[in-house]
């Protein structure tokens, strides 16, 4: 079993994976995306997951955050084990436990700035003006208050980026789940970006990070490097 810590405890476990398989059915041929993962998240840990293509870690992102269902194996998130849940009850689990940010940002283009914010707020049943609020609030932490009324098409990658990150934390998940934050930024803003994760992880949140850049992954206290499918090695700082 693979721990990773933050602070040297893992007293405070928000992610436990026991022996999780992911298998593709290929014509006749079964792929093992995931071959048997265990492995544990402590609350406030920093983890990037590293592999060449085809090791199993964005497919270990998307088992991560109840986006895919583990094959076989046991996901226990925040103490519920996942594979009890129909449709309806992971979707739940999601919006309020997880928060997500894309490398190609998955912002509406025809909603604005506080609209794209305020999107997982709507569906966990907020009034407008609460939503309001907590969207002026993000945008400020993220450096957006002036852009509130703009749309996607008109700002830059690293600022759609930071719409992202302040629509990630509108639900104040304790979990973030990055998949390449900064593989559509120049050095400059995805520098930033990390700069940004950096401090959301000073605060307490804990963040798993899919990256293939050495130099982003030393951002991060644990990195876990996959391959075919298993965890081949484990970094520790």
């Amino acid at each position: 079993m693979v721990v990773i810590e933050q602070a040297g405890t893992n007293d405070d476990l928000v992610i436990q994976l026991e022996d999780v398989y992911k298998i593709y059915q290929m014509g006749e041929q079964q792929v093992n995306a995931l071959a048997g993962i265990s492995a544990s998240f402590s609350v406030g840990s920093f983890c990037a997951i590293m592999g060449p293509s085809g090791s199993g870690k964005s497919t270990m992102l998307n088992v991560l955050g109840c986006l895919d269902r583990a094959s076989r194996g046991r996901y226990v998130l925040e103490g519920t084990d996942v594979s009890t849940l129909d449709d309806d009850e992971l979707s739940e689990l999601r919006l309020r436990h997880l928060g997500f940010i894309f490398q190609s940002f998955n912002l509406i283009p025809q909603l604005t700035v506080q609209r794209n914010i305020e999107l997982p707020l709507y569906y966990l049943g907020w009034d407008s003006q609460r939503s309001a609020g907590r969207a002026v609030e993000l945008a400020r932490k993220v450096g957006l208050e002036e852009r509130l009324g703009h749309r996607p098409t008109e700002l830059s990658g690293g600022q759609m980026q930071r719409v992202a990150i302040a629509r990630a934390l509108a639900n104040d998940p304790r979990i973030l789940l990055a998949d390449e934050p900064t593989g559509n930024l120049d050095s400059t803003t995805g520098e930033q970006i990390l700069e940004l994760l950096a401090e959301l992880n000073e605060q307490g949140k804990t963040i798993i990070m899919v990256t293939h850049e050495p130099d982003i992954a030393k951002l991060a206290r644990n990195r876990l490097h996959m391959r075919d499918g298993l965890i081949e090695s484990i970094e520790k700082d």
